[in-house]
């Protein structure tokens, strides 16, 4: 996307995403803010469309998911799930799926932006990314236990995050945890005044976009490709992968760059 852009993703009368490019940072911002920026298919198809555009856009670094109006997201729209045929329910956790996937496919880092209420498949999105930084009065919850939709998927990436015992006590009770319990238990790294937000999103991506973008992407690939791999098998992952970055241009050069006391000039920005 054009440096400074901003589009609009959605076929509905209302844009379902909203797409903003500067200085290398995409941010796609969830633009249902009437339904709490409930998690619909046009807004999960726009989600999945705009992350396949950016894996394949070498002039953004980082990509930024946020939430338009008072809450970051409250999960799937019930009343599109209640309205809705079997074939049309499939679809819509078929595509949030494929988004959560995507979160992780993508060379470039994923960074929630977190104010509000996170709930259901929310709450997933934030534990999907990369990396989240929180408002000191957002709150996150899995609450489908308590409407009979127990939250399954949104239990894929929230154990990853934050464990078994904290993740079905979570599940399994449908209470939420505010923002300070959810920096305790590993689903967001950062929690501040909610004043300070974007600031802190912008302190979080500033080395990520001084940094090689291949070493970055490659690293990325590698961390999910050996995480949960037994630690043998998680070895040669890394191994072979730092075999190949340090033959890349880049690593020379940041190599080099780092004996002559310079800044590094990147091959592949």
């Amino acid at each position: 996307m054009a440096e400074g852009a901003t589009a609009k993703a959605g076929g509905g009368s209302e844009p379902a995403l909203r797409i903003e490019g500067q200085g290398g940072v995409l941010r796609l911002v969830l633009d249902r803010p009437a339904q709490r920026n409930a998690l619909s298919a046009e807004l999960l198809g726009a989600l999945e469309a705009a992350l396949r555009d950016a894996a394949r856009d070498p002039a953004v670094r980082a990509i930024v998911i946020a939430g338009n109006g008072p809450a970051f997201s409250a999960g799937h729209d019930l009343r599109e799930i209640a309205n809705g045929s079997s074939a049309d329910t499939d679809e819509v956790f078929r595509r949030c799926s494929i988004v959560m996937q995507l979160l992780h496919e993508v060379p470039q880092p994923t960074v929630a932006r977190v104010h509000g209420i996170a709930t259901a498949a929310g709450c997933q999105l934030v534990a999907a990314c990369d990396l989240a930084v929180a408002a000191a009065s957002a709150t996150f919850a899995t609450p489908g236990v308590r409407i009979g939709l127990f939250c399954s998927t949104p239990a894929v990436p929230l154990v990853r995050a934050i464990g078994r015992k904290r993740a079905l006590e979570m599940l399994f009770t449908g209470a939420p945890i505010d923002a300070r319990t959810a920096l305790e238990w590993g689903l967001v790294n950062r929690v501040v005044p909610d004043v300070e937000l974007d600031r802190s999103i912008d302190e979080l991506v500033a080395p990520i976009l001084a940094a090689s973008a291949h070493a970055v992407a490659l690293g990325k690939q590698t961390f999910y490709r050996q995480v949960d791999r037994p630690e043998h098998e998680a070895y040669e992952v890394a191994s072979e992968t730092m075999c190949v970055n340090a033959a890349d241009d880049d690593a020379h050069e940041g190599i080099a760059a780092f004996l002559g006391k310079r800044s590094p000039t990147w091959k592949r920005r």
